[in-house]
């Protein structure tokens, strides 16, 4: 895979370095765009000094929608457990985020400083790739979404993050991803591995006021404050 295009939102604290980074893909069909708002939605504090980057998926065409060509991280067949699943993309997609991991780490910011996080297919990613990953993160957030190629995990699962933090949220009026798929795939993360953190929320496939405000508090857990001599501290 290319290099990924990125949009990028840098501490906001002018000449700040940033000490962490959240990489968050989006789903089906949108772009590195539709996430920016997050941001300030979450009211961060200006420390941790947190890099928000948003990828764009590949442009490609997804059996799905009738073949049409839209940014996808993988084709998609159906909505279904049982349905085949694009393997080829998939892992050429996890390819293309730990790449961004590793340039996250030539600016300064370690893996374990670093949050995997997407919605809906870009959660799947997340899931998949944050698994994998052979460096400690500091956390997958997975949002509306389930694992991709669940069977092949057990086998190829990091040891390094073999106890990392995953956040799971999903809307129980979801249409798109039901909410069944994504409490599959908790259980089946939960049979060799640290239970997840599942948390569901009236809603469709969206996001939702209370949910926002429980991916802050995650996220102040996961990227806690670090002073010059590596003692965690209080966010601020």
């Amino acid at each position: 895979m290319a290099e990924l295009e990125t949009v990028e939102i840098e501490p906001d604290r002018e000449g700040t370095r940033a000490d962490a980074a959240v990489i968050l893909m989006h789903g089906l069909g949108a772009d590195g765009h539709d996430f920016e708002s997050l941001v300030p939605e979450l009211h961060l504090p200006r420390r941790p000094a947190i890099r928000w980057v948003f990828p764009h998926a590949p442009v490609r065409p997804v059996t799905l929608n009738g073949g049409y060509r839209m940014r996808a991280w993988y084709d998609i067949l159906a909505i279904d457990r049982r349905a085949a699943e694009d393997e080829a993309g998939i892992r050429d997609s996890f390819e293309g985020i730990r790449a961004l991991v590793r340039r996250e780490n030539t600016r300064g910011v370690s893996s374990s400083r670093i949050v995997l996080a997407g919605f809906s297919q870009g959660g799947a990613i997340a899931l998949f790739t944050g698994l994998r990953y052979d460096e400690p993160l500091a956390g997958i957030l997975a949002l509306s979404c389930y694992l991709p190629l669940g069977a092949t995990l057990p086998a190829e699962a990091s040891a390094a993050n073999a106890a990392t933090r995953i956040l799971m949220a999903h809307g129980t009026m979801d249409p798109i991803v039901p909410l069944k798929m994504a409490e599959a795939s908790r259980d089946h993360l939960a049979s060799f591995r640290p239970p997840v953190d599942f948390r569901t929320y009236p809603m469709p496939h969206s996001l939702s006021a209370n949910e926002v405000e429980d991916i802050r508090e995650w996220l102040l857990q996961r990227l806690p404050l670090v002073d010059s001599s590596g003692r965690v501290g209080p966010n601020s």
